[in-house]
């Protein structure tokens, strides 16, 4: 199974346009848009699953630089997730931020 990544489409974009265009290469296992929780707009990129290889890879090949929707289509093998480090950064805690808890004067 390969999962790919689609960058760069029209924030427009339906699922069953996505997967019409990758039918064309092979069996589409699932199409998954992306969007935005708090929205719930495209975010304008998705993962397509192809459970041939060679089908996806001929995908690849013919859609990336593609133009659809009036857009040029960034197609590559999709990337794992990196784990998210949820060390550092955020106001956690008392760390002189405006974090809620008011500091009493000094004197």
């Amino acid at each position: 199974m390969k999962n790919i990544f689609v960058g760069n489409l029209s924030f427009s974009s339906s699922e069953d346009a996505v997967r019409g265009l990758f039918e064309s290469y092979g069996t589409v296992d699932r199409v998954s848009i992306i969007t935005d929780r708090e929205t719930g707009r495209s975010r304008g990129f998705a993962f397509v699953e192809m459970s041939n290889d060679e089908e996806a890879e001929r995908a690849i090949n013919a859609l990336n630089g593609m133009d659809f929707g009036g857009r040029k289509l960034n197609v590559n093998e999709a990337r794992p997730r990196e784990e998210r480090s949820f060390s550092g950064g955020g106001r956690g805690g008392d760390r002189g931020g405006f974090g809620g808890r008011r500091r009493e004067p000094r004197w």
